[in-house]
């Protein structure tokens, strides 16, 4: 929670090398899951420039054509021989292990224990009332913006834009409140269009105004709040070189962007590529799903919620509630009520929350948090949470 200051979150598109291993790892997961629901996942992926290495650990009775996937992805994002990367031509080696019997026998389920927690770590989910989607306003207008870059892309509104793009969007808080968007950063790639202009000056100014006009503008005057009209887009000129060919990407690299744009802390797991015994993925999305009920219930307008696991143990090892302050009852009172409405352990978590459907990949850009359709996001235990809560101040 921020309480005076400016605070600053970003995102990027979906053309970013970093979200193109995070969509490919996803993809991979999604076609396993599709065919054996039961599968041990960890899957990472590389791009680089013509070059697409995957690897990981992988328990499947399931066969997929892993080179398929990451060319059907790549081609999905927009990259092609448009923005120099020749699906035909494209390099890709594959490194695909099992998973550690030692970390399976502390995951699988059996007669005589409950399935146990596929690593040690801990899990952080965040709410608060800073939007309808109950997010905080600097990632929620970053994410939006992003979005907005690939779908003026995507529907040849702006026909030279290209896959790779970043947001960033600085608020002005005072008083814990969201009261000023004081800065808006966007870089965009974009096809080489010195033919139409006399020099770099004038294609950026183009490509700034239009920028503003297309994607800036219409998504600020979604939410109610003031802005400057201060924008940086391109800071540096040019954008043309991009995506895997302007940079190397790997999957988990976003983390960040993924969650809560820094507004929250975060426990330092990725979510892509892995399946839902793993933690770092399961326990993130019901913290997600317990600070979002706290908040929609009204017992807190802001909700910090922590989770711990040790591997192979089914129960966390420690809860923590911090509402910072903004919480109708006590921290502690909270944690009694999240222990009787939410179960805790992985397979229950992933029971809840349904986390064997094969949805992953669409998350694996513009964020895991703050949209509609997946579990994790409803809103649907209010009034459990009302009804313990009215217990307690009786």
């Amino acid at each position: 929670m921020i309480k005076n200051g400016l605070f600053s979150s970003e995102s990027v598109t979906e053309g970013h090398p970093d979200k193109i291993c995070d969509q490919i790892s996803d993809g991979i997961l999604d076609k396993i899951l599709e065919k054996d629901t039961s599968a041990r996942v960890a899957c990472e992926t590389l791009v680089t420039t013509d070059v697409i290495y995957i690897s990981g650990e992988i328990t499947t009775s399931a066969k997929i054509e892993y080179s398929d996937i990451a060319k059907n992805v790549m081609n999905e994002i927009g990259y092609n021989s448009h923005f120099g990367v020749d699906l035909n031509n494209i390099k890709i080696y594959e490194s695909i292990d099992q998973q550690s019997v030692h970390i399976a026998q502390g995951v699988d389920k059996d007669k005589n224990k409950e399935q146990g927690a596929g690593d040690q770590g801990l899990m952080f989910g965040y709410a608060c009332n800073e939007t309808k989607e109950l997010m905080p306003i600097p990632i929620q207008i970053s994410h939006d913006l992003t979005k907005k870059l690939a779908e003026i892309r995507k529907n040849n509104t702006l026909n030279w834009l290209g896959p790779d793009g970043k947001s960033q969007v600085t608020v002005r808080y005072k008083n814990g409140e969201p009261v000023e968007v004081v800065k808006v950063v966007i870089a965009t790639q974009h096809t080489d269009m010195l033919d139409k202009f006399k020099n770099e000056i004038e294609e950026c100014s183009f490509i700034k105004s239009q920028i503003i006009e297309k994607v800036i503008l219409p998504v600020l005057k979604k939410y109610k709040i003031k802005w400057i009209d201060d924008f940086i887009v391109n800071g540096t000129g040019r954008f043309v070189v991009g995506g895997p060919i302007g940079d190397t990407g790997l999957t988990g690299r976003k983390i960040i962007v993924d969650t809560y744009g820094g507004y929250a802390k975060h426990g330092g797991g990725a979510f892509s590529g892995k399946d839902a015994s793993k933690v770092d993925r399961s326990a993130a999305y019901m913290a997600r799903y317990i600070a979002k009920n706290i908040v929609a219930s009204k017992l807190a307008d802001h909700c910090e919620v922590q989770l711990a696991y040790s591997i192979g143990v089914a129960e966390p090892v420690s809860l923590l509630v911090n509402t910072m302050g903004t919480g109708k009852i006590s921290d502690e009172q909270i944690i009694e009520i999240v222990k009787k409405v939410f179960p805790l352990n992985p397979e229950k978590i992933i029971d809840m929350l349904e986390l064997k459907t094969p949805f992953y990949q669409p998350l694996a850009s513009y964020g895991h948090f703050g949209r509609e359709g997946y579990p994790w996001e409803k809103t649907d235990m209010i009034n459990e949470i009302n009804k313990y809560s009215e217990e307690l101040s009786k």
